[in-house]
């Protein structure tokens, strides 16, 4: 196989234009946006002139489908509201210049709503079963946009569910979202597992007032609560945790947010993430005990949102041990094997197929952010792992 290196950038360029940020390399391409439509409906041209057949489905994701049994390669193209311009999108290019190099059948997709808009992983989690999809058209993003009325916007290119026994296997490039890899100076890691993640809101409600006549002592401010609430969790953890366990306040929202007025009601993200499925399950026994003991103690009301999460997964040996050749090939001592700190697709594909995961670096390992960035030798070189082990397979 000889893959075209400058079509693949060209590709991976254009696609950064649908929501360009006009900082740095940045995008802002959320999930059911205008930029994200107008991005899907470029790539599925670019999936027909490859000679695959565009197919999306009832939530948006979007199959570029070989004739037959064939391998699955891709990832996402939705962003976060802030994002960078490789964070999914790699994967689904890669996979894209892999199905129009190889002789082999090779199917692409981009699932839709990867980066969380309304839940985890949103599109792939319908697709594999992992969420019915009643449910996940119940779940609202921050503004309070159903799930169901934000895919209603690609309903006039929906058709039905495409059938996983189609395809033999799932393998996703993509950058590492982390510093190791740049840090160690190795070209490509090959992900032994992804970690399991948990991920639910918490709201305390205590009492809304004047800032400036209500004594300390008789507020019920629901912020301080959180406050207290976040440096209780920290230690709580301290014997629980690994060096590797995390754990995120990402989103708060206060009401009603107001300089001169005690703080009523405060809703926040609480995410943890971590390899080990027993402790994920201790840690949620944590966080709810330190949320109740919390709201006691100062008086506030107290409720959990709905729990929304996955399983840590291994990666499948045979595919593994494909892109470990690869990286041989393409990157003598220059790659290694790692874990993934990070969520993707892969983890609810893997309840229908074998799955795997390449990573190439990320610069100062920053993602998320309008900074991400990886050098274009070193996308190549992935791309170079990724045809290595089609060859192999």
């Amino acid at each position: 196989m000889t893959v075209n290196e400058n079509r693949f950038l060209a590709d991976l360029h254009k696609l950064r234009e649908f929501g360009a940020s006009g900082i740095a390399k940045g995008v802002v391409r959320p999930a059911y946006s205008d930029a994200d439509i107008a991005a899907r409906r470029w790539l599925a041209g670019r999936m027909e002139e490859a000679g695959l057949r565009p197919h999306f489905d009832p939530v948006g994701n979007l199959f570029g489908m070989a004739p037959g049994t064939s391998l699955l390669m891709g990832s996402h193209s939705d962003s976060q509201p802030e994002g960078g311009w490789l964070d999914g999108a790699l994967g689904v290019i890669a996979a894209l210049e892999i199905a129009r190099s190889s002789d082999r059948p090779i199917s692409v997709v981009s699932f839709q709503d990867e980066e969380g808009r309304f839940g985890v992983t949103t599109g792939s989690a319908v697709w594999s079963g992992t969420l019915d999809l009643a449910k996940a058209d119940t779940l609202t993003d921050h503004s309070g946009t159903s799930f169901a009325a934000a895919r209603s916007s690609m309903s006039d290119m929906a058709q039905g569910f495409v059938d996983p026994a189609r395809f033999s296997g799932f393998i996703e490039m993509h950058i590492e979202q982390g510093p190791t890899l740049d840090a160690e100076g190795d070209l490509i890691g090959v992900v032994t597992d992804i970690v399991g993640i948990r991920d639910m809101v918490i709201s305390f409600e205590g009492q809304q007032n004047h800032a400036g006549t209500t004594p300390m002592h008789l507020r019920r401010d629901a912020f301080q609560a959180l406050s207290l609430f976040n440096a209780e969790i920290n230690d709580r953890f301290q014997n629980v945790v690994t060096p590797q366990t995390v754990w995120t306040i990402g989103h708060v929202d206060v009401h009603p947010n107001a300089s001169s007025i005690v703080p009523g009601r405060v809703r926040f993200s609480m995410q943890w993430r971590d390899g080990d499925a027993d402790r994920l399950r201790r840690m949620e026994e944590i966080i709810r005990g330190v949320a109740q003991e919390v709201a006691d103690r100062v008086g506030m009301d107290l409720s959990f949102g709905p729990m929304l999460g996955l399983e840590p997964v291994a990666m499948d040996q045979r595919l593994r041990l494909a892109l470990e050749a690869g990286a041989e090939q393409i990157a003598p001592n220059q790659w290694r094997r790692m874990p993934s700190g990070a969520l993707h697709d892969a983890t609810n594909v893997s309840r229908l197929m074998p799955v795997a995961m390449l990573f190439v670096p990320s610069i100062n390992g920053i993602s998320h952010d309008f900074a991400e960035d990886t050098s274009e030798s070193d996308l190549v070189a992935g791309l170079n792992v990724l045809g290595q082990a089609v060859e192999q397979l």
